[in-house]
């Protein structure tokens, strides 16, 4: 996982709506992720997010589904930490999740925000989750600007 950064830059969310789907499985740390994501679309003026918490990382994308279905989101925000265990049980989650969400976003023609950290340790998971590589941020910060460009595209027809 890299340790880089998207460069930051100034977004103005209001009016944006964006919802996020949570899991509850290494709950510490993606509640750390969650924390941070809110506040970072609160601080953007964006509504406050519709949050929906599911028991882990492999019940997200189907979580992402419902949420693209019902009230209408400009950005949809992922969030779960899988850790790696004795078997490549990790792997699996990564993959199949990350193809699932990548399908729903073009499918629904939702930005959805891939937010689930796979990491080799808890140490990692600490790091990322935490302030030391504030991957909560960053993930609230590309839904803001994943959303822009959608109305951008959608609403002016640029």
């Amino acid at each position: 996982m890299s340790l880089d950064a998207p460069s930051s830059q100034e977004i103005d969310g209001r009016g944006l709506r964006i919802g996020i789907a949570a899991a509850r499985f290494n709950q510490s740390y993606v509640d750390a992720l969650l924390q941070h994501a809110q506040s970072t679309l609160l601080q953007a003026g964006a509504a406050v997010p519709v949050i929906e918490r599911v028991p882990g990382s492999a019940e997200l994308p189907y979580a992402a589904a419902l949420l693209a279905q019902g009230e209408p989101f400009d950005a949809i925000i992922v969030l779960g930490v899988v850790i790696a265990g004795s078997t490549d049980h990790h792997k699996v989650i990564g993959d199949s999740t990350a193809i699932a969400l990548q399908q729903l976003s073009i499918e629904s023609g939702i930005p959805v925000i891939n937010g689930i950290l796979v990491v080799e340790n808890e140490a990692q998971a600490e790091a990322r989750a935490g302030t030391e590589i504030n991957r909560g941020k960053e993930f609230a910060d590309s839904a803001l600007e994943m959303a822009l460009l959608k109305q951008k595209w959608t609403t002016n027809k640029n």
